[in-house]
């Protein structure tokens, strides 16, 4: 995996490595996993990866913000935004791994 920034290429590109498909099948794997995770979210479910973290929807009320570059008051409609929270297992490996770079 090259650069600062991990892309759909190179999650395709490990799997292939990792197991042997062929590299159709792992874009179509990684795409389909993608996929369920989207779907999943849609209907307003939680997504858990032990080890990794949780993806989860949540609502956000309607309030009062400004337009910052008049200072005006301006309302801000509720929406759904999607939170991802870290297990403490990859907490712990980031902070490993970045206390190594120190």
């Amino acid at each position: 995996m090259k650069g600062s920034t991990l892309t759909r290429a190179d999650l395709c590109e490990a799997v292939h490595e990792e197991v042997g498909l062929s590299r159709q099948d792992c874009a179509a794997l990684v795409e389909r996993t993608l996929e369920l995770m989207i779907q999943a979210l849609e209907a307003g479910e939680q997504v858990k990866l032990s080890g990794f973290g949780v993806f989860q929807v949540r609502a956000k009320r309607a309030r009062m913000g400004r337009n910052p570059k008049t200072g005006e008051p301006a309302a801000i409609d509720p929406r759904r935004v999607i939170g991802f929270r870290a297990s403490q297992v990859m907490k712990a490996r980031v902070d490993k791994a970045l206390s190594r770079e120190d």
